[in-house]
Formats: structure tokens, C-alpha cells, sequence
């Protein structure tokens, strides 16, 4: 099965959607399936992974309908307050949904303390007795607090958003390797292979330059670890479905086929449960 793992939907509202600046002029407007599903044809990929960009319930909910009303949405990550006296209500809401595969936060906009909380840890590990993955979005300069955080929940399937979003821009790898190896080295730490040109000159990035960020990754958590994802339409900032696609491609094109078919598919089929 050929799947991307990272994408979004949303009806663009300047308030919900306030990190979307006038620098990101191209995606204010409302991105939804029939968008992206002559892309995924086109290309021969048989579904997606919608991901929660707003943190709302209503927004866990918006994207469970769509994947109903569309065969092609093979799973959805939502959003809930972890950290809430309320949490289990919100999750029993969502119990029926089955393409409702795992939650996300986005852990990259709070304080490092904030995923240490007792708390939001006892959210995670409801997640884990749910059968529910969770989907880790941080920067580079987290992942030292990443670290300790899974640590305390060593039962749940984690996925780290973007390879932690390095600085691509400047060019800086080597500590985000070495602060990437411990995570790396935990069997139940995934890693999607997306986010990267937006991460880059959005202007004038290439494929070469990427190269580094893509052998670091395949050298630390293997094809069995790792998932391609588009970031679509977060992506267009910087390039097109299309060109995200291609260094996908010639990056995979290398390794055995049985690796390829897993970076492009089987390893996030997988973790979701598709």
C-alpha cells in the first residue's frame, strides 16, 4: 500500500488558523478531499493520514466525517486536551470512529515542561490502553525533553512529526543527530519522513541539500521506522505535492524494494493499524 502518512484539511478561518501568516498567503484558503484526491490518484497512492491542525474537539470530529464520506482517508489524527479531567468523556465520544487512529498536540508552540506534566502523562497512557498512537510534533530544540518524556510511557507507539524539524535553512545537522539517536534507538519511536522543504529556504531550497536529513533518518530508524508524509498543504509554502513526491522518490528509489514499499506506505499502515 502506498500511503501518506502527514496531511490536512481545513475551511480556512483567520482566527482558528492564525499561524497561517501573510508569508503562508498561499494556503488561506480552505483545503478539502477533492483537492488532494485527484493528487493521490495521479500518483498512484491509495490513501492519507489526515492530521488534526487546530486544537479543538470540533476539529477531531471535522476530520472523522470527512473520513467517512471518503474511502480514500485511511486514518485520522485528532486532537484532545490530554492533560484534562475531562478526557475520557472526550475519548469515549470518538470510541465508535474507526478510522480514528491516534492524537496529536502541537507540543512545537509550548514550553518544554508542558509534555512532562504528570498529567498530560496519565493522558498518554490512556491513549496506550485505548489502542490509540500519538503523533509527536516538536522542533530540533526539544527533543532533549522529548526524550525523557517517552521515557514515562514506554508502552505507547510515538511518531515524531517531521524529523523534529530541524534547521534545514542553515544547514545544521549534527546536533539534531545526535540528539535524535537516543529517541531512535527506543523499537516503539517512528519517524515520519516529512516537513522538510518548509523547513528549508522556501524559496530556494533542493533536493540536495536534503540529503544529509534523509540519511540521518534511514541511518537511525531503518524503512521499518520511518513514513513518508506530504505535510500537504502546509507543503505548498514552499513546493508541490509533486516535489516533495519526487525527492521521496529518488531518495527511496536506492534502497531494496520491500524498504521502499515501506517508507512509502507499509511502515505507516502499520503503526495506524490501516
Amino acid at each position: 500500500m502506498r500511503l501518506d502518512s502527514h496531511q490536512h484539511f481545513w475551511k480556512y478561518n483567520p482566527e482558528k488558523h492564525s499561524w497561517i501568516t501573510d508569508e503562508m498567503k498561499v494556503i488561506q484558503r480552505n483545503f478539502l478531499p477533492d483537492d488532494l484526491m485527484p493528487i493521490l490518484k495521479e500518483h498512484a497512492i491509495d490513501g492519507c493520514v489526515a492530521v488534526q491542525a487546530d486544537e479543538s474537539i470540533r476539529e477531531t470530529a471535522f476530520l472523522c466525517d470527512l473520513a467517512e464520506e471518503h474511502e480514500q482517508i485511511k486514518g485520522v489524527v485528532g486532537w484532545a486536551d490530554l492533560a484534562s479531567d475531562d478526557l475520557d468523556k472526550d475519548l469515549d465520544q470518538f470510541a465508535s470512529q474507526k478510522k480514528l487512529k491516534g492524537y496529536r498536540e502541537i507540543l512545537q508552540s509550548k514550553p518544554v515542561e508542558y509534555m512532562l506534566r504528570k498529567n498530560f502523562i496519565r493522558g498518554i497512557e490512556k491513549l496506550g490502553k485505548r489502542g490509540y498512537t500519538y503523533d509527536i510534533l516538536i522542533f530540533h530544540n526539544q527533543l532533549e525533553a522529548t526524550y525523557h518524556f517517552i521515557k514515562k510511557a514506554p508502552e505507547q507507539p510515538f511518531v515524531i512529526d517531521h524529523i523534529a524539524k530541524p534547521n534545514i535553512k542553515l544547514g545544521i545537522w549534527r546536533e539534531w543527530k545526535k540528539e535524535m539517536a537516543p529517541l531512535a534507538e527506543r523499537d516503539y519511536i517512528f519517524c515520519k519522513v516529512s516537513g522538510m522543504i518548509t523547513e528549508a529556504d522556501w524559496k530556494n531550497w533542493n533536493a540536495k541539500e536534503l540529503q544529509v536529513y534523509l540519511d540521518v533518518v534511514l541511518e537511525l530508524f531503518r524503512p521499518k521506522r520511518l513514513m513518508f508524509g506530504s505535510d500537504w498543504p502546509v507543503c505548498k509554502i514552499a513546493g508541490e505535492y509533486e516535489q516533495v513526491l519526487e525527492v521521496m522518490e529518488r531518495f527511496t528509489d536506492r534502497l531494496s524494494k520491500a524498504e521502499k514499499e515501506a517508507i512509502m506506505g507499509n511502515t505507516a499502515a502499520e503503526f495506524y493499524g490501516i
